[in-house]
């Protein structure tokens, strides 16, 4: 159980606190003009990690289909009913402003003035990322628990959709708390919380291996929905034939890269 802890506190270490530290870093290269390209790449990861390996995994269990059907239908609603109370938020609420401050960032236009509008808008970002972190710490950690491939599986999904997230939730933070380390510092701060709901997760489970199945299936769930519900539809607009190749292109890139990730981890 001890090689478990430690590639849960691996994976939600780095789906977490990497996947801000990428974000920052995608960003400062001026490749925020990307992120659409991301938005494909995390859909099709967060789809196929769900479909192709949570919930084969959890109906090779005893427990009814009908039951586990239940338990999805269940969860899509309980993070519909999360994202209407704003903390299972996925950029729905400044998904316009993203863009807005990506397109401004590197031209100066965040002056100081905006700070005190956006401080407390700030801190709701902060809550709803560190609420949606632990919960992916949780999913993260049943995901290992079940295999290890699984759980990178899992890891390289949360890590995927992540980023382009984190790369708008900066550029509204650098509003409120102020171009610098300061806002890089707090969103790395709420993505380590992905570590405490792994590791809760981990000592929550433990012995109550029965659970698993449910945990894969509540996890497919928040997948589905962030997939679906939040990032592809900021990919539904009238694009030209080229552009909507490159939409497939990515989407089947995140198909891959899961694949790709499940794949290796077996060989070991």
């Amino acid at each position: 159980m001890s090689l478990t802890l430690l590639a849960i506190l691996a994976g939600t270490l780095s789906a977490g606190v990497g996947s801000v530290l990428l974000a920052a870093l995608l960003a400062r290269a001026l490749l925020a003009r990307f992120t659409q390209h991301l938005l494909s790449l995390a859909a099709g990861a967060l789809l196929a990690t769900a479909f192709m390996h949570l919930l084969p995994e959890a109906f090779e269990s005893d427990i009814t289909p009908q039951v586990l059907f239940m338990t999805l239908l269940a969860g899509l609603v309980f993070f519909f009913l999360l994202d209407k109370a704003e903390l299972w938020h996925h950029g729905h609420e400044h998904g316009e402003e993203h863009h807005h401050a990506h397109a401004h960032e590197h031209a100066h236009e965040h002056s100081h003035e905006h700070a005190p509008a956006g401080f407390a808008g700030s801190w709701a970002v902060l809550a709803g990322d560190s609420v949606h972190a632990f919960g992916d710490g949780i999913l993260v950690a049943a995901a290992f628990m079940t295999n290890i491939s699984l759980g990178a599986a899992a890891s390289v999904a949360v890590l995927a959709h992540e980023i382009p997230h984190h790369m708008g939730d900066l550029a509204v933070l650098q509003r409120g708390f102020g171009q610098g380390r300061a806002a890089l510092f707090k969103l790395s701060l709420a993505g380590g919380v992905t570590v405490v709901g792994g590791l809760l997760g981990f000592f929550l489970i433990d012995g109550h291996e029965a659970w698993l199945p449910f945990m894969l299936v509540v996890a497919s769930s928040s997948y589905v929905y962030v997939a679906l519900a939040d990032l592809i539809p900021q990919l539904q607009k009238r694009l030209s034939a080229t552009a909507t190749a490159m939409q497939v292109i990515w989407l089947l890139a995140g198909i891959a890269l899961v694949t790709l990730a499940t794949q290796l981890m077996h060989l070991h």
